[in-house]
């Protein structure tokens, strides 16, 4: 049995406070993708990674972004967008994490070279089996020009700016991954993507999906590009094939109000997998807390994989 989890720390400094260190060291997963790991690697706590090996990409811009995959083993090999990840050996303090040297990958899309050293990707090719994992922090955008409305939003219109940069986003990465799948297909290896997309794909992934329909994450164009990353011969969105008929479960809720408690959450974190490790997922759960304490804003989502 292969247990994999993702989760956004939202800041790996303020989780390793709220337990996050217990609950790695407790919930036995063989693999685990974070996402906001929020920290150059001088600033990661010492022993947030537990007894795990760690490959870290945190990206240039301190206190921004950052993702991270933990394995028991030390992983086969480590691709970034920007060739700077990390690697640490089980316990491994800030000093102790060593540059990867960059290996031969896919090379990202033109439109991702604006992102390549803000610590959004990062994929290893695990060492006892045939599976490369991958962990994706998507931008989370914003809304186009026509639907902003001054004094209705949490942010300053912008134009745009941030919808697009998405929008770009996505249409780069969505050849690329096509292309990383494929490689990892020619190789022998299945693909598992994880990680936090910042977008609820249908109305199940969404509890207050009627006022949401215009807002970002929820966009009819971001639903639509997703729906297009799926499909029964490339890549299979796992807790949904374990869940089909059920709202949720919902991995992020807001931090203010009464949203947490009435479990009125957003799906914005997944598995998508490829079809053969797809169908050998016999266990989704999300962690919504841990002994009684959020450890953020997201929950880690857990799947039990059996590749007997």
């Amino acid at each position: 049995m292969l247990r994999i989890a993702t989760a956004n720390v939202n800041g790996i400094r303020a989780t390793h406070r709220r337990g996050f260190g217990d609950w790695l060291s407790t919930r036995d997963c063989d693999v685990v993708a974070l996402q906001e790991v929020r920290a150059q690697a001088d600033k990661v706590p010492a022993g947030a990674f537990g007894d795990y090996h760690v490959a870290l990409e945190t990206g240039d811009v301190p206190g921004r972004n950052g993702v991270a995959v933990l394995t028991r083993r030390k992983p086969d090999a480590v691709r970034s967008w920007g060739g700077t990840a990390l690697l640490g050996e089980p316990g491994a303090g800030p000093d102790d994490l060593r540059p990867v040297p960059a290996p031969d990958h896919v090379a990202p899309a033109r439109e991702l070279r604006a992102f390549a050293d803000q610590g959004r990707y990062l994929e290893v090719d695990l060492a006892d089996l045939p599976v490369t994992v991958a962990s994706l922090y998507l931008p989370k955008g914003g809304l186009p020009a026509e639907l902003q409305r001054p004094g209705r939003m949490r942010e300053a219109p912008d134009g745009g700016a941030r919808y697009r940069r998405k929008m770009a986003f996505m249409a780069g990465f969505s050849r690329y991954l096509t292309r990383t799948r494929r490689a990892a297909t020619a190789a022998g290896r299945e693909f598992l993507l994880m990680g936090d997309l910042n977008i609820a794909h249908t109305r199940q992934d969404l509890a207050a999906w009627r006022r949401n329909q215009n807002n970002d994450g929820f966009l009819p164009e971001e639903r639509d590009w997703f729906g297009r990353q799926l499909s029964p011969r490339t890549l299979v969105d796992v807790v949904r094939h374990l869940h089909p008929d059920d709202d949720g479960p919902y991995s992020w809720w807001s931090w203010l109000g009464q949203s947490f408690a009435k479990d009125a959450g957003w799906r914005l974190d997944y598995h998508l997998a490829t079809p053969r490790l797809a169908r050998a997922a016999v266990c989704a759960t999300v962690d919504r807390d841990h002994h009684g304490v959020r450890l953020s804003d997201h929950s880690p989502v857990v799947v039990d994989y059996d590749l007997a």
